[in-house]
């Protein structure tokens, strides 16, 4: 509680439309734990409700506006038809090439859209989301800027509340390295020390820093020249045991597959650098098993296509994403966690992404990518999969079936131990109270700031 009473407000940025964000919604709920009335402030989606709710919390898209609003294609809602209003009079003709020259920036900047001017916006895709949060977004105590694409507004938020008299202050949360992903693959390094100069500054000017796992934390760390390493938060599930008498069968239930077949499940976000061409490839080498993708994203579309693909028949099943409440129940149905990602960036191969954490919390065996160390070093170190040879599909239909052929009782054994594995070392609590640590040490910090 504040002064008189007031519960404390914190705002959680997130560069996506949160539909939903299990980080945000887990850093969120830690927060109302903590005193705080909690807003998640993300861009609108198509198809998703400005206001939204997750039981305590607020979620708000804001729609992108000003003249970056046209280069936030990903998340641009889509445009209502309205009856054609009765024609007036013609404008003045003043005022006429007055709304012509107002235009030209748009213009140009959907004629560049895509090309290489961008990269001295970036992130332009957010830029006109930033711009509705300048005047829309309410006062806060807290905001929590969840990766580069938050951090900016999150500082402008700051500074405005600072000159209102409000002490407000920023989290700036390592959720990737956007400059070393493979969104930037193809970006020259010139423009990319520019824009790692540009991120610095705003990295530094935070009032603390957590990171999602140990390699990103010191990676930032050192690219950021910060003081010292962000606190590691990781992204780990809400704890969860598995129903007396095994794991749920929900996959099976919803596609109606025997239960011979063998499940292959790779879930989050669809689209390219993920290594969905080579699994959809490797599963036809495995007899009575199939590639269920569950997700979201830019790539729902080219999945549904290949399921329907006589290539793939039977074969390849797409079925949306749940909510994270639900997810974990749902991994656990499926025989093979498949985390078969391609090594093609510093932030792809030291990552720890949710699909990986929660297959551990499922209990479900994963097949993961080659030369990804810090989740190989997690694998090894709690027996929870095997590691493919390489992308071919014949490597990764190997290690698959080196799972799916073991006998019944061998993979319950397993399962079982994962699972509490999981419970004792992966599970949100620990990760709240690092984060807890980091609310005390900015409560501590507060009282002396201007």
């Amino acid at each position: 509680m504040t002064d008189a009473g007031r519960r404390r407000r914190a705002v959680i940025l997130v560069g996506n439309p949160a539909n939903p964000y299990s980080r945000a919604i887990r850093i969120g709920r830690t927060l109302a734990a903590n005193g705080y009335d909690v807003e998640i402030a993300a861009p609108i989606a198509e198809g998703a409700a400005e206001l939204d709710h997750d039981g305590t919390l607020t979620i708000r898209r804001y729609r992108p506006s000003g003249p970056y609003a046209t280069l936030a294609a990903t998340y641009r809602a889509p445009l209502l038809k309205a009856s054609p209003a009765p024609a007036g009079p013609r404008p003045p003709l003043v005022r006429r090439i007055a709304r012509r020259l107002r235009a030209i920036p748009t213009r140009l900047l959907r004629t560049l859209r895509n090309r290489s001017i961008t990269w001295f916006l970036w992130p332009h895709t957010v830029r006109g989301w930033w711009h509705t949060l300048e005047r829309e977004l309410e006062p806060a105590d807290l905001y929590h800027a969840c990766g580069a694409l938050a951090i900016a507004p999150a500082l402008a938020a700051r500074k405005r509340d600072r000159r209102a008299g409000r002490r407000s202050q920023v989290i700036h949360d390592v959720i990737d390295l956007q400059l070393e992903s493979n969104n930037v693959l193809g970006m020259p390094a010139s423009i990319r020390r520019f824009l790692t100069r540009r991120e610095r500054g705003w990295a530094r000017a935070a009032d603390a820093h957590v990171a999602v796992n140990e390699p990103f934390a010191s990676r930032a760390a050192a690219l950021w020249r910060l003081p010292r390493p962000p606190v590691v938060v990781p992204n780990y599930p809400e704890p969860w045991s598995p129903p007396t008498g095994g794991p749920p069968d929900r996959i099976r239930e919803l596609l109606g597959l025997a239960p011979t077949t063998r499940i292959c499940l790779f879930w989050g976000r669809l689209g390219p650098y993920v290594g969905l061409d080579e699994m959809a490839e490797a599963v036809l080498l495995v007899p009575d098993a199939v590639l269920v993708v569950m997700g979201f994203g830019r790539g729902w579309e080219a999945s549904v296509a290949r399921d329907a693909d006589p290539h793939y028949t039977g074969r390849h099943l797409t079925i949306p994403a749940v909510h994270p409440d639900e997810l974990v129940s749902w991994v656990a149905s499926a025989d093979v966690a498949m985390v078969t990602l391609p090594p093609l960036s510093y932030n792809q191969r030291f990552t720890t992404p949710n699909k990986f954490l929660e297959a551990l919390a499922a209990g479900t065996p994963i097949v993961l990518g080659p030369d990804l160390p810090t989740m190989a070093g997690i694998l090894a170190e709690e027996e929870a999969g095997r590691v493919v040879a390489s992308m071919a599909p014949a490597d990764i239909a190997a290690a698959i079936r080196s799972i799916i052929e073991l006998s019944e009782a061998e993979r319950r054994a397993w399962r079982d131990r994962l699972a509490a594995v999981a419970r004792e070392r992966y599970s949100w609590p620990i990760a709240a109270k690092a984060y807890e640590s980091v609310l005390a040490t900015l409560d501590q910090a507060a009282p002396s700031r201007s």
